[in-house]
Parts: C-alpha cells; structure tokens; sequence
C-alpha cells in the first residue's frame, strides 16, 4: 500500500458532491450562439489526438482550405485562432498595429466601440468617424475621413450585432488601397450567412467567430490576414506585444513547418472541419439565400403583428434582426417568458439600444422556416399579455 506524505491536512470547505450534468434544451434564436448542428456535436465527441499527430496536421490544412472558401479568399495566413472570435479580433489589431499608428474606425455600433477599446490598448493613435446606431457609413463619408485622418488601418464592422445592419462594402477596399490604407473587416455575425467576397472587396484583415452562422459552439476565432497586411507585420520595429496571438509564431504551425507553438483545442478543431464540410456541401450561395430568405418571412411577419423593425429594409442583416420594443411592453421580461415557458432565447438591445429592441438571430442550422414561425406565433400568442 502507498502512503501518500501530505504536509496539511485537505480542507474540505468547496468538497462537493454534484450530480452528471444536466442541460436544458433551449432554441438560440439571439444574438449567438446558435445551436450547433448535431452532426458538428458528434465532431466535437470524437476521441482527441495530439496536436502534432499526423491525422491532426492533416484536418488544420483542411480547415483552412474550408475556411478560404468561406471567405472567398486565397489568402495564405487563414486559420482559427485558439479562442473565441475576440480573440481573432484582438490578432488583427495585436499584429498589424504598432504604438503612433494612426487607426480610424468606423464606429456605429458596440462592436465598433469594441475595435477603438482594442487598439487603444494597443497604444493606436486613434480617430473614428461615427453614425447613429441602425444606420450604416456612406463610401463619401469614408473616403473624406481616411483624406483627413491619413489612417494606418481602417476598421469596419460589416455585420454589426448590435444593431442589426450590414455595410455595404463596395469600394471601400479600392479607398484603402490607392490611399496605402489597411483595410479591417469584422465579420463575426457574416461569416457563412451573408454574402461576403474578402479579395474581391480588398479587405486585408478580417476575423470571425465558430459559434454563429457555421453553427459551432463557441470557442474558435476565424482569422485571415492578406498579403499586403504580412508585408505591415513583418516590418514591425518591435516583437507582437501579445505572444498567444502573434500570428508571425502561430504561422510556424499553420504554415508547412507544424512547429509547436501551444496545445491546440483539437476537438473544437474537429468540430470547426465538420461545420466547415457542411456549408460547403450545402454551398455558399445556398445558404445566403436560405438565411435571406429565412430573414424575409421573419421581417415580413413581425410587421404583419404590428411590429416595427430598427434598421431600414436594403441594410438589415439576414442574420440578425432588431425589433422595436413597443412602448409600454416589458422587453427583458418578455425574453424571460419565452425562455421560461418555451425554450427559446432572443436577446435584447445592447449600449444605446439597451431596452429599446430585440435581437432575433437566425444564424446558421438555426435559419428555417420552422422556427420563424414558431417564433411569430409566440410573438402573437403571448405578447399581448405583457
């Protein structure tokens, strides 16, 4: 028998017994996440190998291959950060910005304030131009700010969460080019759901998230970063000031060296591949239009019941939708009912648009007709009680 020397005794204060976990079943019709595709669950269930194990090395060359595809690029350093989809944004900036770099950022929603906390942070000297939150930039408006402002990077939110809207994204890329501008691009409630073109749009920095229209549980980050953005960060005076994301290391083990850089999270990289292979046998342009049209029969019914929705019809996201709250309705406590009684998640407003609208998320395996009508019947069955 072996006597295990101890030099205290084990407190036993936090000894506690629990039960198997339990979880409810809940249909993620927010802001994110979505619910994951059962086949991208059984993905993630699968026996973990080593991070260097050939098998491994393999699936990391195919989800980056099925991430270009997602993006429409043929961008080399394209990869899943080990982290959530902030973690992705954080590289973008962490890798390309040095301290007295001039960053403009268009700012017209939280994920827009977001970028400015980031590259503050990160000692950016930094400027933005501003717009209502439910509203969306002009090329005009963008072009007479980087005229101003001469900026290093300009940072964009192409489908702000938030609010609600998508930015149109034409010649904004052709701007950033002629004027030797960066441009950064956050498409974490896009990606796979909405129509996006990273090299033919000229965005040289752009990142995601696992958990929302691929259908991922959260927990990796899509990265790209295009070659004009390399030749930025190989040109650095100083090292990347955060180690876990500079991506000049992590390229040694996404690029054809696989050389140790940390302990990768492999089933969610299993799970990534699988929700990858599933849009790509769907197609891109097959799921656009399900969650467009998905979108339509949502925006179509809510206004049906009298609701009024937050951004004007040419700029709404087919991904996420913003409802007025009426007056005298008790939003958050309308969220809760649902929840409580049926299962089904909306989020509501965030910053300025705190308490003024529900967030409706049809993202990913969650963008069908079933569950659009089962949500308008709720929304006419139970709102009048509230």
């Amino acid at each position: 028998m072996v006597t295990l020397q101890t030099f205290f005794p084990v407190a036993e204060d936090h000894h506690k017994v629990f039960g198997q976990i339990s979880v409810p079943t809940r249909l993620l019709l927010g802001p994110g996440p979505s619910n994951a595709h059962p086949d991208v669950l059984k993905a993630l269930a699968l026996p973990p190998v080593g991070h260097l194990d050939p098998f491994y090395v393999d699936l990391m060359s195919e989800v980056q291959e099925l991430l270009r595809y997602a993006w429409q690029t043929d961008n080399r350093l394209t990869l899943p950060m080990s982290g959530t989809g902030s973690s992705a944004m954080e590289a973008t900036i962490a890798n390309t910005v040095e301290p007295g770099d001039k960053v403009l950022i268009a700012n017209n929603g939280y994920f827009g304030s977001r970028l400015i906390d980031i590259a503050e942070r990160y000692r950016a000297d930094v400027v933005t131009i501003e717009k209502p939150w439910g509203e969306a930039f002009s090329l005009g408006e963008i072009e007479e700010a980087i005229l101003l402002h001469k900026p290093t990077v300009l940072g964009i939110v192409h489908a702000e969460t938030s609010t609600g809207v998508c930015q149109p994204m034409e010649g904004i890329g052709g701007l950033c080019k002629k004027h030797d501008c960066l441009l950064l691009l956050d498409t974490v409630t896009s990606l796979g759901g909405v129509p996006l073109f990273i090299d033919k749009w000229g965005v040289d920095l752009a990142y995601s998230c696992s958990q929302k229209g691929l259908s991922c549980p959260p927990g990796l980050g899509p990265f790209t970063i295009s070659s004009r953005a390399e030749e930025k960060l190989n040109s650095r005076v100083g090292k990347v000031p955060n180690w876990y994301l500079d991506v000049s290391l992590l390229n040694k083990y996404w690029g054809s060296d696989r050389v140790y850089h940390h302990t990768a999270p492999v089933n969610m990289n299993f799970a990534m591949r699988e929700a990858l292979r599933l849009l790509s046998e769907e197609g891109l342009e097959n799921s656009w239009t399900r969650h467009r049209t998905n979108a339509e029969r949502l925006w179509d019914g809510l206004q049906s019941l009298g609701l009024e929705l937050h951004v004007q019809k040419e700029l709404r996201l087919p991904t996420l939708t913003t409802v007025r709250i009426p007056d005298g309705i008790n939003g958050k406590a309308f969220t809760l009912h649902l929840l409580n009684n049926f299962g089904i998640e909306i989020g509501g407003g965030l910053g300025a648009l705190a308490g003024k609208v529900w967030r409706i998320g049809l993202m990913g395996y969650n963008s069908t007709s079933e569950n659009v009508d089962k949500l308008l019947n709720l929304f006419d069955t139970e709102l009048s009680s509230f």
